[in-house]
């Protein structure tokens, strides 16, 4: 097996099969606290439940529809990337 393919390995074993660390980082809270508007009046904008925002603020979401995504940047004036952050490793 290749250096290559080994290193894909490891990162797919790491990241796939260890459960306590999602890739995918949620930062509504960055973007509401730039904002300076709360969960609540997002809530009310973005026509989407105050607990399915506060899961999705807390990161524990486990998807988001586009759609969604959508109505929280035209809400916040933002960018999906200002939302949305990868990052493959865990800050120890």
């Amino acid at each position: 097996m290749s250096a290559k393919a080994g290193n894909f390995t490891d990162f797919y074993n790491y990241n796939f099969n260890n459960k306590s660390h999602m890739p995918i980082v949620i930062n509504l809270d960055v973007m509401l606290a730039k904002r300076k508007v709360s969960l609540t009046e997002l809530s009310l904008k973005v026509g989407i439940t105050l607990s399915n925002l506060s899961i999705l603020k807390t990161g524990k979401a486990k998807a988001v529809r586009l759609e969604t995504l959508e109505a929280i940047c035209k809400a916040l004036d933002c960018q999906p990337g200002d939302i949305l952050e990868y990052n493959p490793m865990p800050v120890e």
